[in-house]
């Protein structure tokens, strides 16, 4: 798995943010995805903001009356310089997120002001961003 340094732009989204923390992961993007009718052509973030403890399940906006009309809370993923790498086959085996971003943080300079995030390409692909200094 090959890690590369990227610079992501802002992303505008709605959310629901987890309860209890990482616990809550599930819950969120059940909520979440009751709220949308289908998930084709959509772009779907998870963001962990390891100071504050906050997950969030997220999916970019597409119109701007979406957030009113689904009622949901927006935010922006912010800008910055992150650690990028891809995992296949996330869904069957989720706990290689966890372990994939403490691997990175290990071996870089985490960004504490900015959240960690996961970009859901696909059932079977997901790529992770590790905020970084």
């Amino acid at each position: 798995m090959a890690r590369i340094e990227v610079t992501l732009e802002p992303v505008k989204v709605m959310y629901v943010e987890a309860e209890g923390g990482l616990s809550g992961i599930r819950q969120s993007w059940s909520k979440l995805e009751s709220k949308r009718p289908s998930p084709k052509g959509r772009k779907f973030y998870g963001t962990y903001h390891v100071a504050d403890k906050v997950y969030r399940a997220c999916v970019a906006i597409n119109d701007e009356k979406e957030p009113e009309t689904l009622n949901l809370p927006t935010w922006t993923i912010p800008e910055g310089k992150y650690l990028r790498e891809k995992i296949t086959g996330w869904s069957s085996r989720p706990e290689l997120m966890g372990e994939t971003f403490e691997s990175m943080a290990q071996e870089n300079d985490p960004d504490p002001t900015h959240p960690s995030i996961e970009f859901y390409k696909s059932q079977q692909e997901v790529i992770l961003l590790l905020p970084i200094l």
